[in-house]
Parts: structure tokens; C-alpha cells; sequence
């Protein structure tokens, strides 16, 4: 190793130290295990020695599903898009409900085997066919491919559901983290679409939903908790659209918003809308900063509805499905998740709404992993979704 690389490795260990585990988050010592992983990606990436995102593709390739002889796998194509479906071997109902998931790693990581215990333990729980979408990745395939293979496999689902054994109006999308943005994506994307069925309800499980102000409480509470800490969230975020990381500071700034997008997306996108409760752990107005045209221009895609479904016209908004939103408190996703649930209730749109007080982003994929690294957090925020299903 040479001394750059030594320095490095000093800087990623002294900022993990400095992360934050917060009194009532759930079990410090794990929490803080698994952002060290994620410095680990980090580190590896600064040194030469691998990608951040091709560590973590590696390691999430290795994580074995639980074995279920209950349940049949089949491993499909929807047009060119890669599904794997689950269903129990003993259900002879063809009106069950059908479960497209998409699953979460900011476009450019996670795999449908990564997602074998969330997609089995969805369809042993509700009875449901599962069908996880294996979208192409980035930075191979550029956004907006995710999108439009999970679009292409939820249009051609709804159009054979029945060859699959499912009612077509019993269908829901559902999705976490950026699946979470996925979700919500597609389930707005088919709301014009007369030639198909419409979507039986959508779940969003802590999903981005915005890239206009990244200083909304949340943001600023959980700044450096494990496991999506604020920067980690931008950097990502700017990787999965191809952008210069030299625009973090700017971005953070606000500097990305014309005054004219400012008036228009303030509607939705404001700290006043967040409740009271959500700001007592600390909240600070930020300081107005002027536009950059340059910048204004640069980061279209990313205040594109594809990208930022919060920020989708009304008459979208108010067609939408039944919705189930997660959020969690120690989570810089959190206030997104609110902001959309107050849209969505805004134009009539039923909503149940599960917090996890104890939460933090990526418990509901850590709990599947039983004693070893399992949170009671993730746990229940998995039941109340099974409980959500089964009324569906």
C-alpha cells in the first residue's frame, strides 16, 4: 500500500467513527457494524483495489436464500426483462393476488437472489405469486433503463397475470429504498393507461422520493447514521445518473433549483409540511442560496418524476393506487415518505401509513436474517406489510 493509500484508509476509519447511533435506535453495535461495511465498499474503491458498487454486488451475490420446499421458483423473461416468480405448491386458487417487487440498490446494485428471502417470505406469508424483477444495472445499462424494464415487466404482468394464477386486479407493486422510487415510478406511469388494468395498491418501504431540498429535517437528524448517511445518499444518487460528484456541496445548497422550479415545487416540497413531532430532535432552516443556471440545466433527469415521483403533476398524483408507505425515524429518507403521504391524502388517495420509531433505513432486508444481524424494527415493519396484503 502506499501512503495515499494508507491516509485513506486513516480518513474512512475516523469518519465511521464519527457516525451517530442515536440512544433509541436498535442495537448500536450492529447498526454501526453495517455501516462499517459500507466504508469498507468505500475504502476499497478510493484504493483501486475495487468499485464500491462492485464490492457490494459481489457481496450481496453470496447471501443464500432460506430453503422452502413449500414454495415453487421459476426463473422467466418478461419480454427482455428478467423475473424470478414464487408461488406455494399447494395453492390451486387462479384469483390470488400477484406481487411485482422491485427490489432496492440505488439502480446500480442488488440482484434478484440477494432479494430470495424478502420475494419467499412475501409469498409463503400472503399466499401471493411474487415476481422480483431482475432490471439492468447501472452504471452498465444508464438510468432510465431500471425504470423501463421495471415498467415492461409490470405492463406485460398485468396483461398475463391470468396465465400466472392471478386475479389482474389484485395486483400490487412494491419496492424498498430505490425500489421504493421504482415503485412508485411504474405505479404512476401506468395511472393513463386504459388498455391495461389499474394496480390494486402500491408499497413503498423507505423510498427516495426527491431531489429538491436534501436539508429537510430528517436529513439533518440523521445526517451520519448507519446505514444511508446524508452525504452517501447524494453521492449515489448523482452515481446512478452519471454526474460529476465535484456538484455535492452545490446540490446540498440548493443551488440546483431555479427560482421559477422553487415556486412550483415548494408546494410539495417544504420543511412546513413536515409535523412538529419530526422536528424536535433538532431541525435548522437552511440559508437561501442562489441558483446556478449551469447547474439548473445539468440536473434535469434527476427532478424528472422518474427519478423524483414526489414530483409528479396532480392529475398523476391523484389517479394513484391504495397506498402503504414505511418510513423510519433514524433514516434521512423519513420526511420524503411523509411529504408523499400528505400528497397522496391531499388528493384523496387512501393511505396506511407505518412508522418505525426504533427504524432505520434497510431494516426490513437486515431482518431476514434471523439472530445474526436481525432487527425487531424491520420485523414488525414486515408484518404490518404482510397484514396490509392480506386485506388487499
Amino acid at each position: 500500500f502506499s501512503l495515499k493509500c494508507i491516509l485513506e484508509l486513516f480518513c474512512i476509519l475516523f469518519r465511521h467513527m464519527a457516525t451517530e447511533t442515536p440512544d433509541n435506535v436498535e442495537i448500536d453495535t450492529n447498526l454501526v457494524s453495517c455501516g462499517f461495511f459500507y466504508h469498507q465498499a468505500t475504502l476499497l474503491d478510493k484504493v483501486g483495489i475495487m468499485s464500491e458498487i462492485h464490492f457490494l454486488r459481489a457481496v450481496m451475490a453470496t447471501i443464500p436464500p432460506l430453503k422452502d420446499t413449500r414454495l415453487q421458483i421459476k426463473d422467466l423473461r418478461f419480454e427482455k426483462v428478467k423475473v424470478r416468480i414464487y408461488q406455494l405448491k399447494t395453492s390451486n386458487s387462479n384469483q390470488r393476488r400477484g406481487i411485482l417487487y422491485f427490489h432496492g440498490g440505488v439502480g446500480q446494485f442488488g440482484s434478484i437472489q440477494a432479494y430470495e428471502r424478502m420475494c419467499r417470505y412475501l409469498c409463503r406469508k400472503t399466499n401471493s405469486v411474487v415476481v422480483c424483477v431482475g432490471y439492468r444495472l447501472a452504471p452498465e445499462h444508464p438510468f432510465p433503463a431500471q425504470f423501463e424494464d421495471c415498467l415492461t415487466a409490470a405492463i406485460h404482468f398485468l396483461r398475463t397475470a391470468q396465465d400466472h394464477g392471478v386475479d389482474p386486479s389484485r395486483v400490487v407493486v412494491c419496492g424498498d429504498s430505490s425500489g421504493g422510487t421504482l415503485t412508485a415510478a411504474v405505479a404512476q406511469a401506468l395511472v393513463n393507461r386504459r388498455d391495461l388494468p389499474k394496480l390494486r395498491a402500491q408499497i413503498l418501504i423507505y423510498p427516495f422520493l426527491q431531489c429538491v431540498d436534501l436539508n429537510l429535517p430528517s436529513y439533518q437528524q440523521n445526517e451520519r447514521v448507519p446505514i444511508l448517511l446524508k452525504k452517501r445518499t447524494l453521492v449515489l444518487g448523482l452515481k446512478y445518473v452519471n454526474m460529476d460528484l465535484g456538484i455535492i456541496e452545490e446540490i446540498f445548497k440548493g443551488c440546483h433549483i431555479s427560482e421559477d422550479q422553487r415556486l412550483k415545487y415548494q408546494k410539495w416540497v417544504s420543511p412546513d409540511y413536515i409535523p412538529h413531532e419530526f422536528k424536535t430532535r433538532g431541525y435548522k432552516p437552511s440559508p437561501a442560496h442562489l441558483p446556478s443556471k449551469e447547474l439548473c440545466e445539468l440536473v434535469t433527469a434527476m427532478l424528472d418524476p422518474v427519478f423524483s415521483p414526489l414530483l409528479a403533476e396532480d392529475s398523476v398524483i391523484a389517479q394513484l393506487p391504495e397506498t402503504f408507505i414505511l418510513t423510519c425515524e433514524f433514516d434521512v429518507l423519513r420526511d420524503d415518505g411523509l411529504l408523499y403521504k400528505k400528497r397522496l391524502e391531499d388528493h384523496g388517495v387512501k393511505v396506511t401509513w407505518c412508522h418505525l420509531q426504533e427504524g432505520f433505513h434497510g431494516t426490513l432486508f437486515l431482518a431476514l436474517f434471523g439472530r445474526v444481524i436481525g432487527f425487531r424494527s424491520g420485523a414488525k415493519g414486515l408484518e404490518r406489510i404482510v397484514n396490509f396484503l392480506r386485506l388487499t
